[in-house]
């Protein structure tokens, strides 16, 4: 069974860490040069892959006593409010334009570039943890791939209009904000448990 509540607090948590990452501004790049649908659907699939190896190596947390996983997730919470709040702006990164504009090859440019990107990045770790804290996998990653993939449709399509009118540093400090209360309240909850 899904669980919207669950589904719907990943999906905004995820959604909000992504926004001020990289991938936004290579999805816009890549969106103003290449047809959006074939842009999409590489990046689409490569922030499935992401999340389905997030959620994996969450659920094997989940193997663990309670606490232990409050505590380490509470604590991974609280590195990634940090990295958030201390991350230095990123300049444009150029990205290579494939010699045709065929939909394997751009979508092929779109998946390789997030692929490598996004290993490893906040948002997978974040994933990770979130799959961890509420032993629910399917609604975890349901929530996290919607997120991600919003966030890549935002990048592709009107990334320019959404960044002219919301200050990034304003979207990134509520996702710190959010990350550094479930922190907080995972670190509790191993205190109190």
């Amino acid at each position: 069974m899904i669980s919207i509540t669950v589904t719907a607090l990943v999906f905004g948590i995820v959604f909000l860490a992504e926004l001020p990452d990289k991938t936004a501004l290579a999805g816009l790049v890549l969106g103003t040069r290449y047809r959006a649908g074939y842009v999409f659907t590489g990046v689409a699939a490569a922030f499935l892959l992401h999340v389905v190896l997030a959620v994996a190596a969450g659920s094997v947390l989940t193997l663990l006593p309670q606490q232990i996983v409050h505590a380490v997730t509470g604590v991974l919470f609280l590195g990634g409010a940090a990295m958030l709040l201390l991350k230095k702006d990123e300049g444009d990164e150029e990205i290579k334009k494939p010699a045709d504009q065929s939909f394997w090859k751009v979508a092929g440019t779109g998946f390789m570039l997030i692929l490598v990107a996004e290993f490893g990045d906040l948002t997978q770790i974040m994933t990770a943890n979130l799959a961890a804290r509420y032993d629910d996998p399917i609604s975890v990653g349901l929530g996290a791939v919607l997120g991600l993939w919003a966030v890549a449709a935002l990048g592709i399509v009107g990334g320019k209009v959404l960044m002219k009118r919301v200050p990034l540093r304003l979207i990134t400090q509520i996702a710190a904000l959010l990350m550094l209360a479930l922190g907080v309240w995972s670190l509790y909850e191993a205190v109190a448990g």
